[in-house]
């Protein structure tokens, strides 16, 4: 069962939700990562979950310890709700889908933020207290909204304008309910939490995959508000920590960023990334969330790992993948 060309398939089941930087343009060159054999997975920034569903779908999964989780409670409190009551979360959606204008969107996403307000004054975590209805204006602002962004305000406040789709898919029943029983499997396990608290003592032999709200590549380009703290150059350093023990433990590690200067100083001219076996892959990706249509188009970013891409050369003295 590690071999996994010898894995039978699992029934596909695909993301639910939308999400800025979510890697479906960059699924096959993430495949090429994938290792051959490992004990249990871990993907501390789940978003849309890719690559999650992908291993799934290849039957890669099974039996294995999962641990999905994000530091972001909403996001984390949907996915909990449809394991836990896909049938309310499908039944709310269903309603909420029916009126689907501008006007409609909009009054969803005051009374999201009125829930959410609510949600922030009581004790504990965000995800602890979401409920279906909560879950399903969730998932109908990210299949309307613009680009599948969750991005917040100063204040905390959920201010995606509306997107641009003629006949959006807003409530697909029986995927959820695929998503519902997959997520109900009991060697996983989905939590609300900061990356360097779930990172912190995964056994040797896992497979880590990291994809973090990428660095921006200038001042103006940071869609990284997806939590009130947003994403600092301070997190990404103490994110490349956590990749340098894994790979060094005997962890499997694949990371996604961007190609920004930050990055290739942390990872590809970084003594101890070498050392640990870290190599950067540049790979062609699609820029799709500037709200700017002309400054949308090819880019280049990383995928970095002490795993060798087969076929593979070796890598150049600078430490960037030939």
């Amino acid at each position: 069962m590690d071999d996994f060309t010898l894995v039978a398939p699992s029934p596909v089941v695909d993301p639910f939700l939308k999400w800025a930087g979510g890697k479906r343009q960059l699924r096959s060159s993430l495949r090429q990562h994938y290792p051959p054999v490992f004990t249990g997975y871990v993907e501390p920034f789940l978003g849309g979950g890719t690559v999650f569903f992908d291993l799934e779908t290849q039957g890669r999964l099974e039996d294995r310890p999962t641990t999905l989780s994000d530091v972001n409670g909403d996001l984390i409190g949907c996915y909990l709700m449809v394991r836990d009551n896909a049938g309310e979360v499908i039944q709310a959606l269903t309603g909420i889908a029916v009126g689907h204008t501008a006007d409609h969107y909009y009054r969803v996403r005051e009374d999201f933020n009125a829930q959410r307000r609510r949600l922030r004054t009581r004790p504990g975590l965000v995800s602890d207290g979401y409920t279906p209805d909560l879950a399903a204006r969730f998932i109908y602002l990210n299949r309307t909204g613009f680009n599948g962004l969750f991005r917040l305000n100063t204040r905390g406040g959920f201010n995606v304008p509306i997107g641009r789709y003629t006949n959006p898919t807003i409530c697909d029943a029986g995927g959820l309910r695929r998503v519902s029983a997959l997520l109900s499997r009991p060697s996983l396990r989905i939590i609300e939490a900061d990356f360097h608290r779930v990172l912190d003592g995964v056994d040797a032999g896992a497979f880590v995959y990291c994809d973090p709200p990428y660095a921006p590549l200038s001042g103006t380009a940071k869609f990284t508000t997806y939590t009130s703290g947003g994403f600092s150059d301070a997190d990404q350093r103490r994110l490349q920590r956590c990749v340098v023990s894994l790979a060094s433990q005997g962890c499997s590690v694949v990371v996604s960023n961007s190609a920004a200067p930050l990055i290739t100083r942390l990872y590809a001219d970084d003594a101890e990334a070498r050392a640990a076996g870290l190599q950067v892959q540049v790979v062609a990706a699609r820029r799709n969330i500037n709200a700017n249509g002309a400054d949308r188009g090819a880019i280049e970013e990383y995928i970095i790992t002490n795993l060798r891409l087969r076929g593979q050369s070796t890598p150049r003295h600078d430490g960037v993948a030939s």
